[in-house]
């Protein structure tokens, strides 16, 4: 699945569950989530970088991303200042990951009076500041994930296959590589679409499309009066029947044009939006149905409670709820049941939470 989506983005906002592992459920079901840990974290074939934003990415395209390394802006961006005046301290931490293998950012101290934290920044520490800037440029990979989701950090070189980690590829090569595969990922997109798969500049896009057009790996077409390109080996599936819940940072989600061209769908992840001014909630699915999407449910996972509660649900416009709701209710309890919660509680809000509600009851 990782290697046919070609980057899966992470996220660890856990109020349902880290959307990543969501973008496997909508498609595979509900597989093991260990199996998840074994394959990316143990089988030595993928691994953690910026690609659209952090991504899940296999180590074979590690080379396609090294032009970006070499140019990677640290985060947070005052704390390159930071590493400019503590250069030493910088490549004493390489150093010591070197020496110690694996390693977290507490087992690492800070330069002499330096205060630990930095105020107001999610990275948090100065250790793992310095951690996530080396991992940035390259020389540090994840080797693992706590259960807590910390990064556990080891040599680059140690984790990424020699042919990987030492293959160098030119940029206007790797660019071209990564649109093709945005391309293949895509099936039909724009240059806009295609570019915002690796988040590349689009007159960086450009050129790079019109060489893959004249190779004749996409052709591009003409779809409703917009332009976009097509995947040599694109085929229309005979059908599309499987109900998924799609998490916000979903591939399918993500690039909101995209989302409006396709299928007529207005989203926002409202997370961050203060209470008062949330139109849909606070961690809102949408629901696929075929090929449209036909709703949103704002969802929580309430542990405690041991149940999966649908705060809200909202039909789209023209879709008739007697459509939606018994594939909608069956997707709630499979989600349910993989969580390892008992149940499915379903809120007042929106227009389709009555109907879905009796469909819940009705199932038992």
């Amino acid at each position: 699945m990782i290697r046919q989506l070609c980057l899966v983005q992470l996220d660890f906002v856990n109020i349902v569950i880290p959307a990543h592992f969501t973008v496997f459920f909508s498609r595979l079901g509900p597989y093991d989530r260990q199996l998840f840990e074994e394959v990316v974290y143990g089988s030595g074939e993928f691994t953690e970088q910026w690609a659209h934003e952090a991504s899940i990415v296999p180590v074979a395209d590690w080379p396609l991303l090294r032009h970006r390394m070499e140019k990677h802006r640290v985060r947070p961006y005052p704390f390159s200042a930071f590493l400019e005046k503590h250069a030493g301290y910088a490549a004493w931490v390489l150093e010591e990951v070197g020496r110690r293998g694996a390693t977290l950012p507490e087992d690492l101290p800070v330069p002499d009076g330096v205060e630990r934290r930095i105020p107001g920044s999610w990275v948090g520490t100065v250790p793992r500041a310095t951690l996530e800037a080396h991992l940035g440029r390259g020389l540090l990979g994840v080797a693992s994930r706590l259960s807590n989701f910390a990064r556990v950090y080891d040599l680059a070189e140690r984790l990424v296959a020699p042919e990987h980690y030492g293959r160098r590829i030119d940029a206007a090569d790797a660019r071209r590589e990564m649109l093709l595969k945005a391309a293949r990922a895509h099936g039909i997109g724009t240059t806009a679409d295609l570019a915002d798969y690796y988040r590349m500049p689009i007159l960086e896009a450009r050129p790079r499309l019109a060489e893959l057009a004249e190779a004749g790996e996409i052709a591009e077409v003409e779809v409703e009066g917009r332009r976009a390109w097509l995947h040599s080996a694109a085929r229309v599936p005979k059908a599309i029947d499987s109900p998924a819940l799609l998490a916000p940072f979903d591939p399918l989600v993500w690039y909101r044009p995209r989302l409006r061209w396709l299928f007529d769908f207005d989203y926002r992840v409202e997370i961050f939006v203060p209470k008062p001014k949330r139109r849909w909630g606070n961690y809102v699915l949408p629901f696929l149905l075929g090929d449209r999407l036909v709703a949103r449910v704002d969802l929580k996972a309430n542990r405690v409670a041991g149940r999966l509660d649908a705060l809200g649900a909202y039909l789209e416009q023209g879709i008739a709820a007697a459509e939606v709701v018994g594939p909608l209710a069956a997707e709630l309890r499979t989600m349910a049941r993989w969580l390892g919660l008992d149940s499915v509680v379903v809120g007042r809000r929106g227009d389709l939470s009555s109907d879905l509600r009796r469909s819940l009851r009705s199932a038992g």
